[in-house]
């Protein structure tokens, strides 16, 4: 995209994307934003996702997604920011016959970190895949539906403490191939973003009232936003850094993530034991329920003999009453 090439992290990482780094800054971009895609607007257009751009006077600003007229046979692969050096470096994104390698950030629409899933030519036309795409069949009838796995990471970086990916060989492959840079469309379509003060994170907090665009310059939002406690002229970086503060953030961000670990893992035994207990004490409950019915049901042998005593002593009553009741009789004769 329209930036101004700074330096060069690493001579991998430029072959990795075949065009270079751009601008480097010491702190990291917002989370990519949640968003829904406008519709196609007719045949041909090919889907830009939106990313996270810098400004010297402002920071980051948020450039909508949209629909762009892409050259025939050609395919975008998006920019990305990777972490490296203790900076974060701006790949930028480029046209060719494939996709490659875009940090393994999942844009979301087809993008989602390998490849692209969105759709595919066929001789001249552009076919578009409808389980990802939002296309009017009415009017663009090149269309089939390919199931696409979609995952709920909206990172908007790779390196440590982000998406720790690595371009696949096929990838590599496609670094070498001839690649165009973004379109006429593309570069004024960022340049007009960078005018619009509520596209920028101190303003929106990493949520953009404007997500995406049906097409460019034409100006749906995301996760929160902790703005920076440097301002973007202390945040811009003028050379790679040191390979120290790398492995720091690197190590920390590993050291976090042991302990947000350990901690799930302390609370699942504990849960795990509640339930345990709790079980325990359902069935004790149960085993005395069904004890208490169980004796309930079936009276014991001392039960047995006090009601056989009590029979007989009623039985001898009866038989005192009817002796007293002859006796009785006789006399009155």
């Amino acid at each position: 995209m329209a930036s101004v090439s700074v330096l060069s992290l690493s001579t991998t990482s430029a072959a990795q994307i075949g065009i270079g780094i751009g601008i480097s800054v010491r702190i990291g971009p917002p989370a990519l934003p949640v968003y829904a895609q406008p519709m196609c607007p007719g045949p041909g257009y090919l889907w830009t996702p939106g990313y996270w751009a810098w400004n010297d006077v402002g920071g980051y600003y948020w450039v909508p997604g949209t629909w762009v007229v892409g050259p025939v046979g050609m395919l975008w692969t998006p920019g990305y920011w990777g972490f490296a050096g203790g900076v974060y470096g701006w790949h930028g994104g480029y046209w060719g016959p494939h996709v490659g390698f875009y940090g393994g950030v999942n844009y979301g629409f087809g993008y989602g970190g390998v490849g692209f899933g969105g759709g595919e030519w066929r001789g001249g036309a552009f076919f578009y895949n409808r389980a990802v795409m939002n296309v009017n069949v009415t009017s663009i009838h090149n269309v089939y539906n390919r199931t696409v796995i979609v995952n709920n990471v909206h990172t908007s970086f790779n390196g440590p403490g982000g998406v720790e990916a690595r371009p696949t060989p096929q990838e590599e492959q496609y670094s070498h191939e001839q690649h165009t840079p973004a379109l006429a469309a593309q570069t004024e379509h960022e340049h007009a973003a960078s005018q619009n003060k509520q596209l920028f994170a101190s303003e929106n907090h990493g949520r953009p009232a404007i997500a995406a665009t049906g097409r460019p310059g034409e100006f749906s939002a995301g996760e929160p936003y902790r703005a920076p406690k440097m301002s973007p002229q202390e945040a811009r970086a003028s050379s790679a850094g040191n390979r120290d503060e790398s492995r720091n953030a690197g190590e920390s961000a590993k050291n976090t993530e042991s302990r947000n670990n350990e901690a799930r893992s302390t609370e699942s035994r504990n849960n795990n034991e509640a339930r345990n207990n709790e079980s325990h004490n359902n069935e004790s409950h149960n085993s005395n329920r069904d004890q208490m019915s169980h004796n309930n049901s079936k009276p014991n042998k001392q039960d047995k003999a006090a009601q056989k005593q009590q029979q007989k002593q009623q039985k001898q009553q009866q038989k005192q009453a009817k002796a007293e009741q002859k006796r009785a009789a006789k006399q009155q004769r």
